[in-house]
């Protein structure tokens, strides 16, 4: 039996890419799933795909922007299933630009997202987690939160805080055997590039793109992370195409 057979997982920014195919890879292996994003018709059609193959889960429409419905979330994932084993911070996006475009709210929703959207579903789950001393928070970076390219400034600035705020976790709750793993993906086929509104520049992504292999990838290595004896901790995980040169 899987170490994943009936542990109750959030996962944010469940709708389409990584989220949705972690939610089907682990549904696959008895998770217990809350999906939550923003699209409650792609919510609903997930779940009843997961409901459809034996799957367990149940979603709720949330911005993780919203310290409060991040709240909400987490109360509503104990009310259904009296626990909460794993939270998958995968909500984000990347509107590329050049610093000097000065576009100032998409700044602003990079870090709403990917920031405080991460820092907001610690805050949600860890005082379970602590009280249960056990639990698992899995926070979805980017390669480019390991190097710094030309328009993403921003954007890899989002993901290095994912990183630092991950493995400053890590130290402060791992005395509590609570785990904690940063997942960096490469190019992965989803929907981020939508968001750039440079269109050379999207052009040009779309072009490297090309290369992308699918979310179900970084899914499995979800899943891998979460399978771990419950005193082994992947802490961290890069994965891109092979022939991803950056």
């Amino acid at each position: 039996m899987s170490n994943i057979q009936d542990k109750v997982v959030i996962i944010t920014g469940a709708s389409s890419g990584i989220g949705e195919a972690t939610a089907k890879e682990l549904a696959s292996k008895g998770a217990k799933l809350v999906l939550a994003a923003r699209c409650e018709a792609r919510l609903q059609k997930l779940q009843e795909a997961i409901q459809n193959n034996g799957g367990q889960a149940v979603y709720k429409v949330t911005d993780v922007s919203s310290h409060e419905q991040m709240e909400e979330l987490a109360d509503y994932a104990l009310k259904e299933f009296g626990k909460i084993d794993v939270m998958v911070n995968n909500a984000g996006v990347m509107p590329l630009s050049p610093v000097h475009e000065k576009k100032i709210k998409e700044w602003d929703l990079m870090v709403d997202v990917n920031i405080k959207g991460v820092l907001y579903g610690i805050a949600a789950v860890l005082p379970t987690m602590r009280e249960r001393r056990e639990g698992h928070i899995i926070n979805v970076s980017s390669i480019a939160g390991h190097l710094v390219f030309p328009a993403s400034s921003v954007y890899s600035g989002t993901k290095f805080a994912v990183r630092a705020i991950t493995e400053g976790l890590r130290r402060e709750e791992c005395i509590n055997n609570i785990r904690t793993t940063i997942v960096s993906p490469g190019s992965i086929d989803t929907e981020l590039t939508a968001a750039i509104s440079n269109s050379e520049l999207k052009t040009a992504i779309n072009e490297v793109m090309k290369i992308a292999i699918e979310p179900s990838n970084i899914a499995r290595a979800i899943a891998f992370a979460i399978e771990q004896p419950a005193d082994v901790a992947i802490n961290e995980m890069i994965i891109r195409p092979t022939i991803q040169e950056l």
